[in-house]
């Protein structure tokens, strides 16, 4: 059995075949014209803004202080996540037994209460109502179990936990995932 052949080409090739050079600019002629390439033009200053993060140690921290006390609480199938304050997941534990689904839940409960700076709980009870809304919002759930990490009054992250016989619990853990790592 022969197995096909495969073609790959880069972008340097295909731009060569196609009789372009770096730095050329296409003219109506048949040869290319050069263009002087200009570098970069870097930004500083007030351009710039730096965003406020929780380190990879405390949403580690957070994370597993958050199962911890699910375990201790014999509720040790949930599963936890720790995201940042654009919903980019930093830290993840799934715990012994926990349903496939508290895997999407935990983290759309930690990027809820980071987006919003509120616990989940409190959230829900805004989104309520048949007309669109918060509830509507894609990446988020609106259920108790997931609390805001703050730096001030800036939100910079949300734990999230799912999988617990109640959203209360839910939150109960999450909230030993933020007393773990709150100084």
């Amino acid at each position: 059995m022969r197995l096909p052949h495969t073609l790959v080409i880069t972008t340097a090739a295909a731009l060569a075949v196609a009789g372009v050079t770096t730095g050329a600019a296409l003219t109506g002629t048949d040869a290319p014209a050069t263009a002087a390439v200009q570098p970069a033009a870097a930004v500083t200053g007030k351009a710039v803004v730096d965003a406020k993060r929780l380190s990879s140690t405390d949403a580690m921290k957070a994370a597993a202080a958050a199962l911890a006390a699910a375990q201790e609480d014999g509720a040790g199938f949930v599963s936890v996540s720790v995201v940042d304050r654009n919903g980019q997941l930093q830290a993840f534990v799934r715990g012994e037994n926990a349903a496939s689904h508290t895997i999407s839940a935990s983290r759309q409960k930690a990027y809820t209460a980071a987006a919003f700076g509120a616990t989940t709980s409190d959230l829900a009870k805004r989104a309520t109502g048949d007309n669109a809304g918060l509830k509507d919002l894609p990446g988020t759930l609106f259920l108790a179990g997931g609390v805001p990490v703050k730096a001030g009054d800036a939100s910079i992250a949300g734990i999230g936990v799912g999988g617990s016989p109640s959203g209360d619990k839910d939150q109960e853990y999450a909230q030993a995932g933020l007393d773990a790592i709150a100084r």
